[in-house]
């Protein structure tokens, strides 16, 4: 069997799909909890960290042979750290009141497991072609995941999406699910069934390459 070409496109599902980074490897949490209270706030987070995803990956491979291994670690900060401080700017300029309600979590992106990890394990590896792709789908990834939480937890939790009421009068919100606890609660419960979802590709999967060896 020929092996996998490892493509832009490749790279990108992978991102998005197949190494979600917050439905399969579970990283950037401390985001994922704390911003998906509305879905206006969990878009506004997820494509800020896809910008910086998406610019320091790209960078830091275009200057991979350039940065000492001895120096990686400290050379990935700065780059990650100016990309975010460009958009922070951005947002306190173009999109004040986003830039309000996000707060600390923010400038919090230098920080995030997720940025950092794609730095050290795929941009610093690979050509800049696969690194976009890279950032492209795991910024992505990320956004789509934690949209689907905030939605989740802002349609049940106040009776709104996007602030617009959409449950009428008489619904009585689920208060819980915007706590902290909420959170936890509904991301784990996406969590299981994400996981049943893959047991079943993965089943079909491997019936349909047992049926095609026959």
């Amino acid at each position: 069997m020929a092996e996998k070409k490892n493509t832009f496109w490749n790279a990108f599902l992978n991102g998005l799909l197949f190494e979600n980074p917050t439905f399969v490897l579970m990283v950037g949490m401390c985001p994922t909890l704390a911003v998906t209270t509305a879905a206006s706030n969990a878009i506004g987070m997820g494509l800020s960290t896809t910008v910086v995803l998406v610019c320091s990956n790209l960078f830091i491979s275009l200057l991979r042979n350039m940065i000492s291994d001895k120096i990686r670690i400290p050379a990935f900060i700065v780059v990650i750290a100016s990309f975010v401080t460009m958009v922070e700017m951005a947002l306190k300029a173009y999109l004040p009141d986003l830039s309000a309600t996000l707060g600390l979590y923010i400038p919090l992106i230098v920080v995030n497991c997720i940025i950092f990890a794609r730095a050290e394990s795929f941009a610093f590896k690979n050509g800049p072609v696969l690194a976009l792709g890279d950032g492209l789908g795991m910024g992505f990834g990320f956004t789509l995941a934690i949209t689907i939480l905030a939605s989740i937890r802002e349609i049940f939790g106040a009776g709104t999406i996007f602030g617009l009421s959409i449950m009428g009068e008489g619904y009585k919100p689920m208060s819980l699910l915007t706590a902290p606890a909420g959170g936890f609660l509904t991301l784990g419960i996406l969590l299981i069934l994400v996981n049943l979802g893959r047991k079943k590709v993965d089943a079909w999967s491997k019936a349909r390459k047992e049926a095609e060896a026959v």
